[in-house]
C-alpha cells in the first residue's frame, strides 16, 4: 500500500490567503468599499469567516494586505529608482509608471478606499504609511541624494521635501479628480519641479548706470 500523506497545511493556508486577497479587490472594485463585508469576501474566497477573523481583525486590515500584496508583485523584485545618470529622464519614466499605475482598474478602487478609510481610522494610516507608502518615498531620497553627489541637485536641498514636489501633485490630481493624470502632465511636473517657474535670466547686455 503507498504510503498516505498528510496535507500540507502551510500550502492550504497560502492558497486560502491568496484566495481572501482576490475577492477583496475584487468585491471593491465592484462593490466599493462600504458594501464589501467580511462575510462577502468569505463567500467569494470560499473559506469561512472565522478564517479571514483569525488573520486579520477587519476587512480594512483584508484590503491593505492585499493592497500591499500587489504592489509588491508590480515591484518585481525592482527596488531601485532608474539611475541613468539623467535624473530628468529617470524622473519622468518613473512618474509616467506612476501614472499608469494609478489609472489602473486594479490600483484604483482599492488605493481610494484605503486613503478614504485611513481619514478616520489612525490605526490604518499609520500601517498604510509604514508599509507602503514610506518605503516607496525611501526610493526617491535615495536617487535625489544620488543625484546630489553627482552634481545634479543642489547640495543644499532636502530630499524628502524635494519629492513632495514630485508625488504631491500626481496624488492631487488622482485623489480629486481635477483633470486627466497623463504622461504629459507627469513630465511637466518634473521639469517644473527641477527647472522652477521663475522666468529664464535676462541674457541682453546689462543696462547702463
Amino acid at each position: 500500500m503507498p504510503e498516505s500523506r498528510k496535507p500540507d497545511s502551510s500550502r492550504r493556508s497560502e492558497r486560502s490567503r491568496r484566495a481572501i486577497y482576490d475577492a477583496a479587490l475584487a468585491l471593491v472594485g465592484e462593490a466599493g468599499y462600504t458594501r464589501t463585508t467580511i462575510e462577502g469576501i468569505a463567500a467569494r474566497a470560499g473559506v469561512g469567516k472565522q478564517t479571514i477573523y483569525r488573520w486579520w481583525p477587519s476587512k480594512a486590515a483584508v484590503l491593505l494586505e492585499a493592497f500591499l500584496d500587489v504592489a509588491e508583485q508590480a515591484a518585481r523584485g525592482e527596488y531601485e529608482l532608474p539611475d541613468t545618470g539623467d535624473l530628468e529622464k529617470d524622473l519622468k519614466l518613473v512618474l509616467r509608471a506612476t501614472v499608469d499605475e494609478l489609472n489602473s482598474p486594479v490600483h484604483d478602487a482599492p488605493a481610494r478606499a484605503l486613503a478614504a478609510e485611513s481619514i478616520v481610522d489612525p490605526a490604518l494610516a499609520a500601517q498604510f504609511v509604514e508599509k507602503l507608502l514610506e518605503p516607496q518615498l525611501r526610493l526617491y531620497v535615495h536617487r535625489l541624494r544620488a543625484a546630489q553627489d553627482a552634481g545634479q541637485a543642489s547640495p543644499g536641498i532636502d530630499p524628502r521635501i524635494a519629492l513632495e514636489l514630485l508625488v504631491g501633485p500626481l496624488a492631487h490630481r488622482w485623489l480629486l479628480r481635477t483633470l486627466p493624470l497623463t504622461h504629459e502632465y507627469a513630465d511637466k511636473v518634473v521639469e517644473y519641479a527641477l527647472h522652477g517657474i521663475a522666468p529664464p535670466p535676462l541674457t541682453g547686455p546689462a543696462p547702463r548706470p
